[in-house]
């Protein structure tokens, strides 16, 4: 029997935006089935934000590992069976990869693009049939400013968040006839914990060919990292997007960073390999 509570299921939800995200979507009503690996120990964390916010018994924790498709297809039927529907799916769930790309093995090139592409994947394919069976739902996909605009030092993670990008343009067109609203959430540096492991797994070494310039974008990057926005503020706009009866295909956050997308398409490139030529110096 269909509930008449709105649900949305996040993945990657016992950290950073993902926890944040779930919070604020049982803040706003929603009953949050909050997808993680590990809901047994790191998902305390989760249960005490959704506490201290007085929405704890609006959050549902389940087991989840994305790039098992099979795990993904269970949480979406299980999350049926006890709530009768989906309305939002927010793919979160997924991790940064750096290193220059002679460095970075094909182990961990094939990681990053197991979670953060076929995680996503796997994750909507397993919602919508539902939501197109409604004529109704939101699939919303954690990108990111490099989805739309690359670095040296961190390829692996650009391509997986391009690769998102690419998928979801695609999709929205397949799905608006259906109801069915897939959108983009394209955030710059925030304080979360991406970075931190991000930086830890960076490939790599004092021995590497690009050891020099790594060590420059390495700093630059923790700096903006140290020096990035309160990540609620995108959790609060998944909670906007979520509500939204039209949602645009792409929101970008800060406004900031979806000026320089733009600026970085319009230039000529070689005055933006010019300015990355002069950074890496």
């Amino acid at each position: 029997m269909a509930s008449a509570t709105r649900v949305a299921i996040v993945t990657g939800a016992s950290s950073g935006f993902g926890l944040l995200a779930s919070v604020e979507l049982a803040r706003r009503g929603y009953t949050v089935v909050a997808a993680m690996r590990d809901p047994e120990g790191r998902g305390r964390r989760l249960l005490e934000a959704a506490t201290l916010e007085g929405v704890e018994r609006r959050i549902a924790p389940s087991r989840l590992d994305v790039t098992d498709a099979s795990r993904a297809e269970a949480v979406v039927a299980e999350t049926i069976s006890a709530h009768g529907r989906i309305d939002v799916l927010v793919n979160n769930a997924g991790f940064a990869q750096g290193g220059f790309v002679e460095d970075v093995s094909l182990e961990a090139l094939r990681a990053q693009f197991e979670t953060n592409v076929w995680g996503t994947i796997a994750m909507t394919k397993a919602a919508l049939p539902h939501m197109r069976e409604r004529r109704s739902g939101k699939i919303v996909n954690m990108s990111s400013v490099s989805g739309r605009i690359a670095i040296p030092g961190f390829a692996p993670y650009a391509a997986s968040k391009y690769a998102i990008e690419g998928f979801s343009e695609s999709l929205r067109l397949e799905m608006r006839p259906f109801g069915v609203s897939v959108v983009l959430i394209e955030p710059a540096s925030y304080r979360t914990d991406i970075w931190d492991k991000g930086f830890a797994a960076m490939a790599g070494g004092p021995d590497s060919a690009y050891a020099a310039p790594l060590a420059r974008i390495r700093g630059l990057a923790e700096r903006s990292a140290r020096k990035g926005g309160d990540p609620r503020d995108v959790a609060r706009l998944i909670g906007r997007v979520a509500d939204a009866r039209r949602p645009r295909l792409r929101y970008a956050i800060p406004r900031r960073a979806g000026w320089m997308a733009a600026a970085r398409d319009l230039l000529p490139w070689s005055w933006y390999e010019a300015a990355i030529r002069r950074l890496l110096r």
